[in-house]
């Protein structure tokens, strides 16, 4: 609503309640999060977060407080016009100014008597925003700076439309690469794919502005294609102007794809043979041998233990030996992603005997399992709607607490089973919550809800269950998530490829939710395959995919690289008499028995989850990760070993050129150059052989390429 329209409004219609006033106040930031939109208000003035309860806000504002916050003696005088006009003291300081038409809205509304419904509406029945537009949803600029206006039009449920640009609220997701003034201008002043979210009431669309680098125009029909994926990412890359890197060498490649799917450095033997095979379908060859390794069962059950927060609680090492034990044969017999993930959601029985009950002892409480089960399963940060409406997805108070009323009458002891009676108690009626499907509909009273919740979670192609699962594989390979944060999916938060992102979820759905297809297909594309090295031009692009991303390896997977590099297993404090032999980290059954080994590696505390991904490591950037690897054991006492197989080779009569290769192949699976070669050549000559060749080992084992996926 532009200012002239605001005017228009006043003088045409009276004026509205919940689509008239309540915008000025969200766009003055009244209602917001730090003002008196907080859980418990602000200097005795409450309203609903961003206007999503308008009947409770009108209470606040025109029934409460003995109606003082509208004078309707003398309208001009009311609190509601004085505070936020600052002519009277006011915490939150001048949010309009005295005269501006977001104050003639409000005056006039107090003067016409400050009515719930504008007076043309022979219903009495409050207008309601039935929707809302922005034009241009999408669009690109040939250059930077460059400046954008959008029209942003509210759709009422009466039926009429109106542009709102001075009512609504616009948030760049950049505000370093995008700026947007009060009539809704946006100026885009660096390259690259940016959003912005605009706000009016209760919906919230979000704009996605492409601006290209200034480097030559790039023809994506000329750049490297493997399979549909590539499609999308050249036609990126083209329009933005960023040139991909070139196919990666072959050792590199073999490396990222063993590290990537089975969580292992592939073993000299391994690499020689590979480098020695000329032929075309040779790294094909290889994806589907590791997918069908043992060593991916493994890594896979890992990948999604971590996901699934499958972590030892106090004296209950027997449930998370069972939960994991039985997610490893689900990863194993390639048993399709839905199927057991509904077997989770209906689970119960003993749980020291039955893995998937376990699932339902991770959260604490009804409320803590809506929440862990939309993060996990569905990627979704329900939890902010358990005091408010969710401010930028749809999900409403009655989304998250119906949700947790399918779990009420859960008994989360050692055997999980359906109680007789609970319920979980609506913090706004103060009465059962019904249970309900978010984002959908109620559901009708039943002994037992959850079977209907697993068919919601796993159904609909492309819906929200097969996006969260390929976005998860999509950042395990590639670094980062066509969505990111991976685990905060919502319309406001686009994806860097939309069409990508529905097209591999229908993708899943239609392959019957094959773990391994869909891996396989990312593993063989073109731009999986590129090198880490990108070109001069595409220096600064760290989410397109023009090169490959560098990744710190995960704290079990660097350990156990250690470990085969140097030849000596780790062991795992007292556990380790209830471990199978040559368990690795990756194979532990609670991520808190490595924990001993691997100190500050762990990158957060073992007894509580760090993020809602399960993805946690530390960086060697880190102080104390430097210090632990400098003069921590980890690598040191391994080292400290004289028959480790690194000393071995230095005792033996290998040449010093065959030492070097082997020690490259062995840490950073791949032959060292000739310079490096040299440099080496030098380094370990003379006495001492032995010495020399620790210290060699030690500065591979601490250099980047070695802790890094590359």
């Amino acid at each position: 609503m532009t200012s002239t329209a605001i005017l228009i409004a006043v003088s045409l219609y009276s004026v509205d309640f919940d689509t008239d006033v309540l915008p000025v106040l969200t766009r003055a930031g009244c209602n917001a999060g730090a003002c008196h939109g907080a859980a418990a208000g602000r200097g005795g003035f409450k309203l609903s977060l961003f206007g999503g309860d308008p009947a409770a806000d009108y209470r606040a504002i025109v029934q409460d407080f003995e109606g003082r916050r509208v004078n309707l003696a003398r309208p001009d005088r009311s609190l509601l016009l004085l505070k936020p006009t600052w002519e009277l003291d006011h915490e939150g300081g001048q949010r309009f100014e005295t005269g501006s038409p977001q104050a003639a809205l409000i005056l006039e509304w107090i003067k016409s008597g400050a009515p719930r419904t504008a007076g043309q509406a022979s219903s009495g029945t409050p207008r309601r925003l039935a929707g809302l537009s922005v034009e241009p949803a999408q669009t690109t600029v040939d250059s930077v700076p460059a400046t954008i206006p959008l029209a942003v039009t509210a759709h009422f449920s009466d039926g009429s439309t109106r542009r709102v640009e001075d009512a609504a609220v616009f948030t760049p997701a950049d505000p370093a690469s995008s700026e947007v003034d009060a009539r809704g201008h946006v100026k885009v002043v660096r390259p690259g794919r940016h959003a912005i979210v605009v706000r009016y009431l209760t919906d919230v669309v979000a704009v996605q502005i492409t601006a290209p680098h200034p480097n030559q125009p790039q023809d994506p029909a000329s750049q490297a294609r493997n399979n549909w994926i590539d499609d999308e990412i050249n036609s990126s890359l083209a329009a933005l102007r960023l040139p991909p890197s070139p196919r990666a060498d072959d050792a590199t490649l073999l490396r990222r794809v063993t590290l990537d799917l089975t969580g292992r450095l592939p073993t000299p033997e391994k690499v020689r043979a590979f480098l020695a095979d000329k032929s075309s379908g040779k790294f094909a060859a290889e994806i589907d041998r590791l997918l069908a390794s043992p060593q991916f069962a493994e890594y896979w059950t890992y990948k999604f233990a971590r996901w699934l927060r499958i972590r030892t609680g106090p004296n209950d090492a027997e449930g998370t030996k069972a939960f994991h034990g039985w997610l490893r044969k689900q990863i194993e017999s390639g048993r399709p992603l839905d199927r057991w993930v509904a077997e989770l959601i209906t689970a119960q029985g003993d749980s020291h005997e039955l893995g998937p009950a376990n699932f339902h002892r991770n959260a604490g409480d009804a409320r803590a399992e809506a929440e862990y089960v939309t993060e996990s399963l569905l990627a979704i940060r329900l939890r902010c709607a358990n005091c408010h409406n969710h401010p930028l997805d749809r999900w409403t108070q009655d989304d998250y607490h119906g949700l947790a009323a399918i779990f009420a009458r859960l008994d989360r002891g050692q055997f999980v089973a359906l109680k007789t009676s609970g319920e979980v108690i609506h913090p706004v009626t103060g009465e059962a919550a019904i249970p309900r499907l978010p984002g959908e509909r109620f559901l009708p009273p039943a002994d037992d809800n959850r079977p209907a919740l697993a068919a919601w979670v796993t159904s609909g192609t492309g819906g929200r269950f097969a996006k969260a699962q390929v976005n998860r594989l999509w950042h395990s390979l590639f670094g980062r998530g066509l969505i990111e944060p991976i685990d905060d999916l919502r319309d406001t938060n686009p994806a860097s490829h939309p069409e990508l992102l529905d097209r591999l979820a229908d993708d899943l759905v239609a392959h019957q939710y094959d773990l391994r297809h869909t891996l396989r297909l990312l593993a063989n594309s073109a731009a999986y395959q590129r090198s880490s090295r990108p070109l001069p031009e595409a220096q600064s692009d760290d989410r397109f995919y023009s090169h490959a991303l560098k990744r710190p390896l995960p704290p079990e997977v660097l350990l156990d690289a250690v470990c085969d590099a140097i030849g000596i297993p780790a062991e795992f404090g007292k556990e380790r008499q209830e471990l199978p032999p040559g368990v690795r980290a990756i194979g532990l059954y609670s991520p808190h028995m490595a924990s001993e080994v691997l100190g500050p590696l762990t990158g957060c505390s073992n007894t509580k989850q760090c993020s809602a991904t399960g993805d946690s490591s530390a960086s060697l950037d880190d102080l104390a990760v430097q210090l632990h690897w400098i003069n921590g054991q980890l690598v040191n006492s391994r080292l400290d070993d004289s028959w480790h197989a690194l000393a071995k080779l230095a005792y033996s009569k290998a040449s010093t050129k065959e030492l070097i290769e082997e020690y490259y192949l062995r840490t950073l699976s791949r032959l060292p150059s000739e310079e490096e070669q040299a440099f080496w050549q030098k380094q370990l000559g003379g006495d001492s052989r032995v010495e020399r060749c620790t210290d060699f080992a030690w500065s591979l084992l601490s250099c980047r390429e070695f802790v890094n996926n590359r």
